[in-house]
């Protein structure tokens, strides 16, 4: 059902996810985009009023893999600016561990572009995916592994749609799943051991094929989109060499990526998505959109 939101009464479920829609914003919850099985996968639709930039932002939530909705969604901001977001829901862990995930956000990228006119979007052409922490994570990996057998999957009706994406921001998320845990604080690993062994049904020294599947740096290729990182210098959970090592694999092939480092940051938080960091989002957005432009 459509329904539109008064700017006081939007609350995006949690505390980095306060900011409000514009009340003319269009808001079309739980879009069936594929089945498994008896499970149904749905995804959020926010539109803006007026004329809607591109790309179309595919939002992919946190939650250490195993927890989360896609009802957590901080882009609000983004929202205003003019970008539509279409936040998606996943298999977790716990009931359909790796690369299930993956198969599913990829679905959902196919499902878009396939039917994006039903709901309310003008272009579909050129999709940016978004994520934070775990599922910043899923973000690069979708990003990197356009044509990857064993992550493209077959769910969904949508086969013969791409599941490319022309850009990657990657908020606090991990990178490589080889060498996360010998990065992690010691009060990190309480939580970092038990979500990947959910994860990979095991460790990753238990796992490495699956570990180096799952992993963005492993699948670097000429090919991947432009990239953009921001993760704070003290995070205990995430480990703020992820993305130093994301970015490395990137100069090294020649990609184009930026890392902003908040000094200092933890992990999440609301200075995740204040005015400077989506002024920065939209602007690096909005670059590679007329970078690519200008190269037709």
């Amino acid at each position: 059902m459509l329904c539109r939101f008064l700017l006081a009464s939007i609350v995006l479920g949690s505390a980095i996810s306060t900011i409000p829609l514009h009340a003319e914003t269009t808001l079309t919850r739980n879009i069936e985009f594929a089945k498994v099985g008896d499970v149904s996968l749905k995804l959020d639709l926010y539109v803006p009023s007026g004329t809607v930039k591109s790309p179309l932002i595919v939002y992919v939530h946190g939650g250490a893999w195993r927890a989360g909705d896609k009802e957590d969604m901080p882009l609000g901001a983004l929202v205003q600016k003019g970008f539509a977001v279409a936040s998606v829901d996943y298999r977790l862990s716990g009931s359909a561990p790796f690369p299930a995930m993956i198969h599913d956000i990829k679905a959902a990228i196919r499902f878009l572009r396939a039917h994006g006119k039903e709901h309310g979007l003008s272009d579909t052409s050129r999709i940016a995916i978004v994520g934070s922490s775990a599922g910043g994570h899923l973000a690069a990996l979708v990003g990197v592994t356009s044509g990857v057998k064993e992550l493209e999957g077959t769910v969904g009706k949508d086969l013969k749609e791409s599941s490319s994406v022309e850009s990657i921001i990657s908020l606090y998320g991990a990178s490589n799943l080889q060498s996360i845990l010998g990065q992690t604080i010691p009060a990190g690993l309480i939580i970092r051991e038990p979500a990947l062994h959910q994860l990979l049904g095991g460790l990753p020294d238990k796992q490495p094929q699956l570990a180096k599947l799952g992993s963005p740096v492993a699948h670097i290729d000429a090919s991947d989109p432009p990239l953009l990182l921001i993760h704070g210098d003290a995070d205990p959970q995430m480990p703020y060499e992820q993305s130093l090592e994301l970015k490395a694999a990137y100069e090294k092939a020649g990609l184009p990526a930026q890392l902003i480092t908040i000094p200092g940051g933890k992990h999440g938080g609301k200075e995740f998505h204040d005015a400077t960091r989506t002024a920065q989002m939209a602007e690096f957005l909005e670059s590679v959109n007329t970078k690519a432009k200008t190269a037709k």
